[in-house]
């Protein structure tokens, strides 16, 4: 009796999905636009979204002019969105933004274009490229709607993408420098510190500038070397006018020693020669 019961039970499960499942091949197939729009709608406030996009990909194109439109496209945006087709609906959210310039929906639209380019923004170590649009768009509509409840969030949001950059930058310069090419190091590190004057990471980047300087010095052809190693001794300077305690200081403090003496010894050598 309970296998009978559990087969009842199943048949009327299969039975229950092919029937749904007909419902929907029956309209997508039907050529009624109406019953596809309404039908999208519907699919749409249930939560079936994959469903909800099928049916407005094919009627999208057929409502210029009709006052539906505008929700139809801001839905058909936000169906790419909630299946994680976050390239798509930033493009989407954008278009919107851009094409209903008077809708209700337009600061919202905005907002979900830059939160999408939000979503694809990967770990530091990846390309930035999904990153830097965030935040461009986040910038966009703050200047938009700068009365926005939203704008807070926005900053917020850039402050966490821009630090993102900076470890980018920070990680960059770092390989230049395991890598003693000593000379992209400074270079690195000083664009970092030009973008992101205010990082968390300023004392240190400031640090491996004045090291990395040194190792330069060390490592130059003899015609090179004196000029290297009394920019050593600029940086060294500039770190200790600006920290003058710290886990550093005794460090770079033998830096600026040790370049002082080699200049002096580079100079000694060619008195002689």
């Amino acid at each position: 009796m309970r296998k009978i019961t559990g087969y009842l039970l199943l048949a009327g499960l299969i039975f229950l999905t092919a029937s749904c499942k007909s419902n929907f091949e029956k309209i997508r197939t039907s050529g009624d636009q109406e019953a596809i729009l309404k039908a999208a709608f519907d699919y749409y406030e249930k939560g079936q979204y994959q469903r909800s996009q099928s049916l407005f990909d094919l009627v999208l194109n057929t409502l210029k002019g009709d006052p539906r439109a505008e929700k139809a496209y801001f839905y058909y945006a936000y169906t790419h969105y909630h299946l994680k087709q976050y390239l798509l609906a930033a493009y989407y959210f954008k278009n919107f933004s851009n094409t209903f310039v008077n809708s209700e929906f337009r600061e919202e639209a905005a907002f979900m274009s830059a939160y999408s380019n939000y979503q694809l923004s990967p770990t530091f170590r990846l390309d930035q490229t999904s990153t830097v649009t965030a935040i461009e768009e986040f910038q966009l509509f703050v200047n938009l709607f700068p009365n926005s409840k939203r704008v807070d969030e926005c900053n917020k949001l850039i402050d966490e993408l821009r630090r993102k950059l900076e470890q980018k930058a920070f990680s960059e310069g770092e390989l230049y420098f395991n890598l003693r090419q000593y000379q992209s190091a400074v270079i690195s590190f000083d664009n970092l510190l030009r973008d992101y004057p205010e990082s968390p990471d300023v004392e240190r980047v400031s640090y491996l500038i004045a090291k990395a300087s040194y190792l330069l010095s060390e490592n130059s052809v003899v015609e090179k070397k004196e000029e290297r190693y009394n920019e050593t001794i600029k940086r060294a300077n500039d770190f200790l006018e600006k920290y003058n305690s710290g886990k550093y200081v005794k460090e770079i403090k033998q830096i600026r020693k040790d370049a002082e003496d080699a200049v002096k010894a580079v100079k000694k050598r060619l008195k002689t020669t």
